[in-house]
């Protein structure tokens, strides 16, 4: 997961790559990281998309094929939804404090 973020995981491919039953993997996952697998590769693909948008100028569109989402506009959705504010807005607020 965190060597390839952008590939489109579902827990079956988490719970194979280590050799476990989805429930039992699913069930030790959140005992040892304390939230779902699939939660905790959202954040992770939020924290990678934060420190890209902060520290380079790679675009939106293209920052959000690399982190596995479909469309420049499901990422943008699914970053307002965790962070409460666009990539865009994010990338323009770090950048004038700055």
């Amino acid at each position: 997961m965190h060597e390839q973020p952008g590939r489109s995981w579902s827990l079956g491919d988490l719970a194979r790559a280590s050799s476990m039953s989805r429930t039992t993997f699913a069930q030790r996952f959140r005992d040892v990281a304390g939230t779902p697998p699939l939660a905790y590769l959202i954040n992770w693909r939020m924290l990678l998309a934060q420190r890209e948008l902060r520290d380079s100028d790679t675009r939106v569109g293209a920052l959000a094929f690399t982190l596995g989402y479909s469309s420049e506009s499901a990422f943008s959705s699914a970053f307002k939804r965790h962070l409460g504010e666009s990539p865009t807005s994010y990338r323009l607020r770090l950048r004038d404090t700055s």
